[in-house]
């Protein structure tokens, strides 16, 4: 029996294990629900008729409570009863069918995967696309985002990252106010779904993320205080309580989390995790639960040879999240890095509200290339204080970086993507810094082709206090930003409505020309990072499994023109990438390497709705080169 995951396990011949951590309970009983009347209530003194079948459960060692059923089958709904006097549903649920106050669900862990010779991709393979599942397609489910698979692999897309799929109250939200972990959001098609899109990404060569929250539990429908000490008062974060890592008690609470991360890569064959906000974990203890959790999900891979990733989103600009166990980090694969968005970002709009206040300069996006990092060590306006320490010496892999996500659309006043702040020439230009930077990329979903449409934050609680409080909360976030007009509401059905990408829109005019223009991009990439071919459908990942060559670009800035300049040396040749970050044409004088350059990609061609801007002729060089740049323009040369 302790070798038994949480929650209800599905047995042979009708039989269903359950075992649930209650340390707060010395009765725990399991009750099965009729499906016509789901609901968590106050317990009654007395359950009759077979609507109130209840089984009691063995305590055994460390709070844990357990017992196996007969003539159980998948679909019944069962609650847990404890000291005869509340039911809640299971903490380690599964299925969630009708909602976060309802009864939990026992399902079938028998699925028919097709991916038995996928082990996924290596990092620095790895091009990311972030999607909301729920706002990706009309219907917003993953059957649904199945449809548009194919157009992320003729893209150059090799990994979805999809934002987080735990049971959340009601049928839209961004997924950070999941309170059933285990549990696969009912209204996105539920656990079943998943894997089906999981096995569909398997299918086409591309890898699947999944963005996890373990700083966290969202306020409805959590009903662990019920159950154990999940959470402790010592510290708190700007979401709610923290999950207890580090106080009395807290082993069963990191068993928890361990078994809910190797959960998606076992059970759902997720290729990699992103942790959520780690700046919001907080762990004293000698062993820190980030690392224990990197070496079970490592100590898995191995043994299942998989690539699995683990990468962290971090507001600490700290490389101990990267460093090896023998120099004390956590030797998590990747992080992202803010830094980078926020120098393009600076550049391009001019924006110098909030944490933008912290960049500006050109030589920003050249450290933030470079480096990984802009600050590490410095003073920080916005924060007052000195702010991150060196990645210098780590690959570049090691960060993710991008120009627009979930966060820094949404968290702006009113959800504005680029496309809503920029022209399309400067558009074009924030896709090659990104595609063509040494880092690993990544699009938020729709970027690719400009959809205009906004990614505000949205919800769908039931509790009116908790609506305005949500409410009280983004009007003050923004406080810092001195952005004009007035929020949209997170809990009206039409902000969430108003988020959807338009797919439509791809095939035409200027969306066709961007959608093309990244295409391009990565194409381009895979040859100046020695990155394999994608494998064609039906290919084992196995066999992308090459040597990677390191072929980082030198990084040269002009102040005075305000040019960014990329060069790699490839063995068939010398590469040239050009960025002009101004809104004015500029005469620059540029290094170039002696001999002849041709232009491979010019930002201005015709085809990518410009009207010409470098000769079509070889430019000829003697060490440096003359230049009439156009405003917000991106070329790249070739020494032939």
């Amino acid at each position: 029996m302790t070798s038994l995951p949480l929650g209800a396990t599905l047995l042979e011949s009708g039989r269903c294990a359950f075992r649930v951590w209650a340390p707060n309970a010395s009765l725990v009983a399991v009750r099965f629900v009729d499906a016509t009347s789901p609901g968590v209530a106050e317990v009654r003194s007395e359950a009759s008729g077979p609507a109130a079948r209840l089984v009691p459960l063995a305590p055994v060692t460390g709070g844990y409570h357990e017992c196996v059923c007969d003539d159980v089958q998948a679909g019944d709904l069962y609650v847990f009863r404890l000291d005869d006097k509340v039911e809640r549903p299971d903490p380690a649920s599964r299925s969630q069918p009708h909602g976060v106050h309802g009864p939990s669900a026992i399902v079938d862990p028998y699925f028919a995967w097709t991916d038995a010779s996928w082990s996924g991709r290596a990092l620095h393979e790895q091009v990311f696309y972030e999607i909301h599942v729920g706002t990706f397609t009309p219907a917003g489910t993953f059957d649904a985002a199945i449809a548009r698979l194919d157009a992320l692999v003729e893209l150059g897309i090799t990994a979805v990252q999809v934002m987080p799929v735990a049971q959340f109250p009601g049928r839209r939200n961004w997924g950070y106010d999941g309170v059933y972990p285990f549990a696969v959001q009912s209204s996105y098609g539920g656990l079943v779904a998943f894997k089906r899109f999981v096995d569909a990404c398997h299918a086409r060569g591309l890898c699947v993320f999944l963005d996890v929250v373990y700083n966290h539990i969202g306020p409805e429908g959590n009903y662990l205080d019920a159950y154990g000490p999940y959470f402790t008062d010592r510290y708190r974060t700007p979401w709610g309580r923290a999950l207890n890592f580090d106080d009395a008690h807290c082993n069963s609470v990191r068993a928890y989390v361990i078994q809910n991360a190797l959960c998606w890569v076992r059970d759902f064959h997720v290729d990699g995790l992103r942790l959520d906000a780690i700046h919001g974990i907080f762990d004293f203890g000698a062993t820190h639960i980030l690392d224990e959790l990197q070496e079970a999900v490592q100590a898995f891979a191995r043994r299942a040879g998989r690539h699995v990733q683990v990468i962290a989103e971090s507001d600490l600009n700290d490389v101990r999240i990267l460093r090896p166990r023998t120099e004390c980090g956590f030797e998590l694969d990747a992080q992202w890095s803010d830094d980078f968005h926020h120098a393009v970002h600076v550049l391009l709009t001019g924006e110098t509200n909030g944490y933008y206040a912290d960049f500006g300069t050109l030589e920003h996006l050249a450290t933030a290339l470079r480096e990984g990092f802009v600050y590490s060590g410095q003073y920080s306006e916005f924060r007052q204080r000195s702010h991150g320490n060196s990645a210098r010496g780590f690959a570049p892999e090691k960060f993710v970086i991008c120009t627009q996500n979930h966060d820094q659309v949404g968290n702006r006043m009113l959800g504005d993507r680029l496309a809503a702040q920029l022209g399309f020439d400067a558009q074009k230009l924030a896709a090659a810094l990104l595609l063509l930077a040494p880092q690993q990329p990544m699009l938020f979903m729709g970027q690719e082709y400009g959809d205009p449409a906004p990614f505000a934050y949205f919800v769908s609680h039931s509790d009116e206090k908790l609506i305005a409080a949500v409410r009280h909360g983004r009007k003050r976030d923004f406080a810092s930003f001195a952005w004009r007009g007035v929020p949209p509401d997170p809990q009206a059905e039409s902000t969430f409505e108003h988020s959807r990408l338009d797919w439509s829109r791809r095939e035409h005019g200027p969306h066709r020309s961007l959608l093309e223009f990244h295409r391009e991009l990565l194409q381009l990439r895979r040859h100046l990072y020695d990155i394999p071919e994608l494998p064609s459908r039906g290919v084992a990942a196995a066999a992308t499994r090459t040597a990677h060559v390191a072929t980082l670009p030198e990084i040269h800035t002009d102040t005075e023109s305000g040019t960014l300049v990329l060069r790699w040396e490839l063995q068939d040749g010398e590469w040239v990438a050009l960025f002009h970050l101004c809104d004015a044409a500029a005469r620059a004088r540029l290094p170039l390497p002696p001999g002849a350059w041709s232009v491979v990609l010019d930002a201005n061609e015709s085809r990518w709705g410009g009207g010409g801007g470098f000769p079509v002729t070889p430019i000829r060089s003697d060490g440096t080169v003359d230049l009439d740049l156009p405003a917000w323009s991106v070329a790249v040369l070739r020494r032939t």
